[in-house]
């Protein structure tokens, strides 16, 4: 008489690879919800979306020869438009209440855009504090900023997200925004990516 046991079924690691429809629709619709409270100047309600221990990093660019463009995008400690945490945003967005950031006073208009969305699970191992539940994700985006009556910009770039999971939902830890282009025309820059 032969017996046989039943095992438990064997599940793939998941670190690296992309999410699953589900997934990757539920990460649009954060997108979609973050971009609509940044439009509608919601930016309180804004900062729940971000982790206690976020880092958004912007740094600079220039323009290289195809030798070196390894060295175009400046690294950590280098020239950066935003190198912040989330108490710096906070205080940011404090200072936007106040009546005292002039360069927001009126308020600028704008319109967040994501597009080219690609999920994977991250691989902890390139990560550590984080786990194959939370999430890598590569976007591009654009924003349209309009202040007064002549003042217009348009920012396009990448943005490359680790985004944990919790109770409560997705919540951004990591931000690396990359523009693409090197000279911003803007007379300042306080528009949140």
């Amino acid at each position: 008489m032969s017996t046989t046991t039943e095992s438990a079924p064997q599940t793939e690691p998941r670190a690296g690879r992309r999410a699953d429809r589900d997934t990757h629709f539920e990460v649009e619709q954060f997108y979609y919800e973050e971009a609509e409270l940044l439009d509608d100047g919601r930016f309180t309600d804004w900062l729940d979306l971000l982790a206690d221990d976020l880092d958004y990093w912007m740094p600079t660019r220039t323009n290289r020869l195809r030798r070196q463009q390894a060295l175009s995008i400046a690294a950590r400690g280098e020239a950066a438009f935003y190198e912040e945490t989330k108490d710096s945003l906070a205080w940011r967005i404090r200072r936007f209440d106040s009546g005292m950031a002039w360069a927001e006073d009126p308020p600028s208009r704008t319109r967040h855009l994501v597009t080219n969305v690609v999920v994977r699970h991250i691989d902890p191992d390139e990560h550590a504090g984080f786990t194959d539940d939370d999430l890598v994700v590569r976007s591009a985006f654009l924003v349209y900023r309009n202040r007064l009556e002549r003042e217009e910009n348009i920012f396009a770039g990448g943005r490359t997200d680790v985004l944990r999971r919790t109770d409560s939902g997705l919540q951004v830890a990591r931000r690396t925004i990359l523009l693409d282009q090197n000279i911003l025309q803007s007379k300042n820059i306080s528009t949140f990516f």
